[in-house]
């Protein structure tokens, strides 16, 4: 199974946002054990905060990327920046938005948009298909 595959099933099993299905499925690597990265990435999920902001599955590659930058402070943020603007232009190549309230067709900072989403079933058959492309566009990026 790929870790991509892992991800997406990760998400649906274990019940994690976005955001933690993508940062556990790189925490090894990056020397994260698995709890800090849960904590770390809990606030990320359904846009940030519930929020319908940025998709959790976006926010939580940025956590890989910044974590797995090894050059220095200026220079390293520099490199960050540019992977993440690749990042975004595959991901919106993709799915023409890295925004979760267009992602899901509703917005999750509403009591409407939630009771949409959680009805529709969408955070099982729309969710992990971003968590899934967004780990396979990292591993594609290293």
């Amino acid at each position: 199974m790929t870790r991509s595959e892992n991800a997406r099933l990760n998400m649906i099993e274990s019940k994690m946002n976005c955001a933690q299905s993508v940062l556990t499925a790189f925490c090894e690597d990056l020397g994260l054990d698995k709890a800090t990265a849960l904590k770390l990435s809990r606030g990320f999920g359904g846009g940030m905060g519930r929020t319908g902001n940025t998709c959790g599955a976006v926010t939580g590659a940025y956590m890989v990327i910044g974590l797995s930058e090894q050059k220095s402070a200026r220079e390293g943020v520099e490199a960050v920046y540019t992977r993440i603007q690749e990042f975004n232009r595959r991901f919106v190549a993709v799915h023409r938005t890295t925004g979760c309230t267009e992602l899901l067709g509703c917005d999750l900072g509403t009591p409407e948009g939630l009771a949409k989403a959680r009805s529709e079933g969408l955070f099982t058959s729309l969710c992990p298909n971003f968590v899934a492309s967004a780990v396979k566009i990292l591993e594609e990026l290293k």
